[in-house]
């Protein structure tokens, strides 16, 4: 059986890093592929584990539909086949499998760009079959997601056994977490358990801030603290998978899946 563990938070938070941890830890630390999915249109998880990336979903999304454009200006079959009459889906299902970032223990496949103008509902149904059909074959799905989730809900109908909603240690920050969890029970998505990281926190927690969580109604999964290190990994590019085992950010999150893996 394949456990999902989605990532999500409002930008900024540093839920990539959090990512990249999590990723570095299940390749340590457990048997089994990975599946990484970047599902955030705006996020650099490739940077992160240190692959390179040609090709998105979205980006072979829209050259489908221009191919199939193309077709029925040019008098193709009916419903706008694809040159040469080939399936749609078997064109996504291809395409995507070719853009597989390959890493030695993680590979990575990244969601990309949004929508443009039309109607994406039947592409986006064959994307969720390929998705998940791809999904099936990894012992761990990490999804790195936007704030909201939506990309999420239209790219998959895979349930999630651990969603991480990242925060920085301010109440607009937590506001956003509580706001991520109420929306995601809205998805058409099962979440079996939800949790709060506080990411970069200078010392201790402060009270007025942990009474503030208390009121969040989301399980504190745990702390990172703010650090140096990861700030010039970050200047100089180095994938943030190359840190230490011994780096501060890395052992908290390692803890924390300790508990719940």
């Amino acid at each position: 059986m394949t456990t999902t563990i989605a990532l999500a938070g409002k930008g900024g938070v540093g839920k990539t890093t959090v990512a990249g941890m999590v990723i570095k830890y299940l390749a340590q630390n457990q048997t089994g592929s990975i599946l990484a999915i970047d599902a955030d249109p705006s996020s650099n998880l490739n940077m992160v584990l240190g692959l390179d990336l040609e090709w998105t979903v979205g980006d072979i999304r829209e050259d489908m539909l221009q191919q199939v454009k193309s077709s029925l200006v040019q008098g193709g079959a009916a419903m706008g086949s694809l040159p040469g009459g080939v399936n749609k889906r078997d064109y996504l299902e291809y395409h995507i499998r070719s853009s597989l970032a390959e890493g030695s223990r993680f590979d990575l496949i990244a969601m990309g760009r949004g929508e443009g103008t039309g109607c994406y509902c039947a592409v986006n149904h064959n994307l969720r079959e390929v998705v998940d059909g791809l999904s099936r074959h990894y012992e761990y799905v990490v999804i790195d997601n936007e704030a909201g989730m939506e990309h999420l809900s239209r790219r998959t109908t895979r349930d999630v056994q651990h969603l991480l909603i990242v925060s920085d240690p301010t109440q607009r920050g937590l506001v956003a977490a509580q706001r991520i969890a109420d929306m995601s029970q809205e998805l058409d998505i099962h979440i079996e358990k939800s949790y709060l990281i506080l990411n970069r926190l200078n010392g201790d927690t402060p009270a007025e801030l942990r009474a503030f969580i208390d009121k969040v109604g989301i399980p504190l999964l745990g702390v990172i603290p703010a650090n140096s290190e990861l700030t010039s990994f970050e200047f100089s590019g180095k994938p943030l998978v190359d840190l230490g085992d011994e780096s501060p950010v890395y052992q908290s999150v390692a803890g924390m899946l300790q508990k719940i893996l």
